[in-house]
C-alpha cells in the first residue's frame, strides 16, 4: 500500500499524535524517529510527502532537508517542518532549505490536517 505520510518524530507522544490525527484523516502513515533514517525510508517508501520534526537524534532535520532537496531523485518531496522551535531564524533556515510548510509545536491539529491536504493535493512526485 502506497504511503501518503512519512511522520520523521522522536518524541513517542507526538508521534501517536500525529500518527493518529493522519489516520483518522484517511491518509496512510509510516514513521521514522531519527535523521539518519529518514533518506533510507524516503526511498524506501516512497511517500507522498514527509513530515519532518527539526529536533532529531542522528542528524537535524534540517540536515536532512538540505539532503533531500540536493538529492535528485528526492528534492521534489513536499515537506512540512514541525518544531517546537519556532523562532523567526528557524523558519528562515526551513525556508532557504526549500520547506514547502512550517509548523510550530505546540500545533493545532485542524492546521496541521489542513496544511498535509494541501501538500499532498499538490504532490505528484513519483509520478
Amino acid at each position: 500500500m502506497a504511503v501518503d505520510v512519512l511522520i520523521a518524530e522522536d518524541e513517542p507522544s507526538i508521534l501517536e499524535a500525529l500518527d493518529f490525527i493522519l489516520r483518522r484523516a484517511g491518509w496512510t502513515i509510516r514513521s521514522v524517529t531519527d535523521g539518519e533514517a529518514v533518506l533510507e525510508a524516503v526511498r524506501r517508501e516512497r511517500p507522498r510527502m514527509l513530515l519532518l520534526d527539526v529536533m532529531l537524534p542522528k542528524r537535524s532535520g534540517f540536515e536532512v532537508l538540505k539532503q533531500i532537496r540536493a538529492t535528485d531523485d528526492l528534492k521534489r518531496i513536499p515537506v512540512l517542518v514541525l518544531t517546537a522551535k519556532g523562532q523567526a531564524q528557524d523558519r528562515r533556515v526551513a525556508e532557504e532549505l526549500q520547506a514547502d510548510a512550517f509548523v510550530t509545536k505546540p500545533y493545532a491539529n485542524a492546521e496541521v490536517i489542513e496544511t498535509v491536504r494541501r501538500l499532498l493535493d499538490s504532490s505528484n512526485i513519483w509520478q
